[in-house]
């Protein structure tokens, strides 16, 4: 039947909406260039303004039948917009319906991404009062009386910014399942300083139930850590074991001591809030397709010589095994201490690629996509500069390099090379044990890192690997 609503014609909807989105982009904190976008009251009230007429023109379309053949050629428009492989994954869910809670998309991403900063804090509640002066303006003379009324009311209403023990489902209800079961949001015919209020409480929520979860981290690896020092029969967590504690058998160069101290620094590493807020980042974006992280990372101009460099690289391991950190250190915690000195310890692993064990390698063909798009921009990225891998954690290098890669099997051939101190690698020595024999390498950072392969490769490690299940 063809597009009857007389206020707009589809053409121009359309490219205020693709406008609007790149205002959402910018809402939420970073410019196309990487610098961060500063937002004053004024431009706040235009964005503001925007989502306003949207959500009019959404109410208009969808209050009467008439408009149904409207509103299905719009959510066709929409939907055929948000393919686009450069599309934010954010907003994927756009539709009629989702445009009728403009206001809140605009104010989730002025208030949810950025460091909340007093004059950013300043310039969205400032904008919202306004906005909501020139509404009552137009209805009622007395405007600062009934604004303020109107602002007595909203405790009542749950809003208040110090009720922040509401529940956990109302934080994690998302823009899609809201639309999905037909619920409208009551900000949306309400005010903008009452939808404001609403985006800081779920803020203020989210905040907590981070500071919560840091909490307990940090006394999970204070516990963790004490007791492997317990172990290792040494009580300071941050003085280096003497070397008398540390004293091997020759029979037994991978005794309790270096197992746990290097189990110790695994986990260190797989604890820290750092790593945890980089598989946080790195999970989001890897779950967008392959072209849009892939140009992201490309904008950035890293030199393979700068730590950022080491940092994309590290980002991108994480990406790889961010839906499985949990199982991994489960797995960590539970392989036993078993006696292998370093040469069986060297034999089982550099014929990993040879053997071709079941929980090992999986047929290519078989492999998650997400992992493989990742692996493969990674190759292409080092360029064969498999001593970059030096510079990250050897647990995450034995982690996240999957066995199937040509990558993992020149990070093998790299330690291969240290451990017998070929000429391929003796200008980038990474450790100072002398070449003439494998045994002089238990405790070094060669035997570290093919303590950890072995351990996530040839001790069980199937499902936290992901090699058991495909998805």
């Amino acid at each position: 039947m063809g597009w009857s609503y007389p206020g707009i014609s589809i053409e121009d909807l359309m490219k205020l909406i693709k406008n609007f989105i790149d205002m959402l982009i910018l809402a939420s904190g970073y410019q196309s260039t990487g610098r961060l976008a500063q937002w004053d009251s004024h431009n706040i009230k235009r964005l503001l303004k925007w989502a306003l007429f949207l959500e009019n023109v959404s109410k208009g379309l969808r209050s009467s039948g008439d408009y149904e053949d409207c509103v299905k050629e719009l959510d066709a428009a929409l939907h055929l917009l948000t393919l686009s492989p450069v599309f934010p994954q954010g907003l994927a869910h756009l539709s009629c319906t989702t445009l009728g809670r403009a206001r809140d998309l605009v104010l989730e991403h002025l208030i949810h991404p950025l460091p909340l900063r007093d004059s950013h804090l300043n310039a969205i509640m400032s904008a919202s009062i306004e906005m909501d002066l020139s509404e009552h303006k137009r209805i009622d003379n007395d405007v600062l009386d009934a604004y303020l009324e109107k602002l007595m009311t909203l405790p009542s209403k749950g809003l208040s910014l110090s009720e922040s023990r509401n529940s956990v489902e109302d934080l994690n209800l998302s823009t899609p399942e809201i639309v999905q079961s037909g619920k409208h949001d009551s900000s949306v015919d309400g005010d903008f300083t009452e939808s404001a209020i609403k985006q800081l409480r779920k803020r203020q929520q989210a905040v907590s139930y981070i500071s919560v979860v840091e909490a307990a981290l940090e006394n999970l690896w204070r516990t963790v850590g004490k007791n492997m020092h317990d172990e290792l029969g040494n009580t300071s967590s941050s003085k280096p074991m003497n070397r008398s504690a540390c004293l091997i058998a020759e029979k037994l160069p991978h005794e309790t001591i270096v197992w746990n101290h290097w189990r110790s620094k695994s986990l260190s590493y797989m604890l820290d809030k750092r790593t945890i807020r980089l598989i946080s980042g790195a999970s989001l974006i890897c779950s967008a397709p392959k072209d849009q992280w892939a140009l992201m990372l490309k904008q950035l101009d890293i030199s393979a010589e700068s730590d950022d460099f080491c940092e994309k690289i590290e980002l991108l391991l994480l990406g790889c095994v961010a839906d499985r950190w949990s199982a991994l250190i489960e797995h960590l915690m539970s392989v036993p201490y078993e006696s292998l000195n370093i040469s069986r310890l060297c034999h089982e692993v550099f014929n990993v690629p040879l053997r071709k064990p079941v929980n090992l390698c999986v047929k290519e063909g078989l492999v998650n996509p997400k992992e493989k798009s990742v692996v493969d921009y990674m190759e292409s990225l080092l360029n064969g500069q498999t001593n970059q891998l030096w510079k990250l954690s050897p647990v995450l290098a034995a982690v996240a390099i999957p066995a199937w890669s040509q990558l993992f099997k020149s990070y093998l051939h790299e330690l291969e090379c240290q451990l017998r101190g070929d000429s391929l690698s003796t200008r980038t020595r990474q450790c100072h044990c002398t070449a003439d024999a494998v045994e002089h390498h238990r405790e070094c950072e060669v035997g570290e890192r093919i303590w950890c392969v072995y351990i996530f490769h040839m001790c069980g490690c199937d499902a936290a690997l992901g090699t058991s299940v495909i998805t």
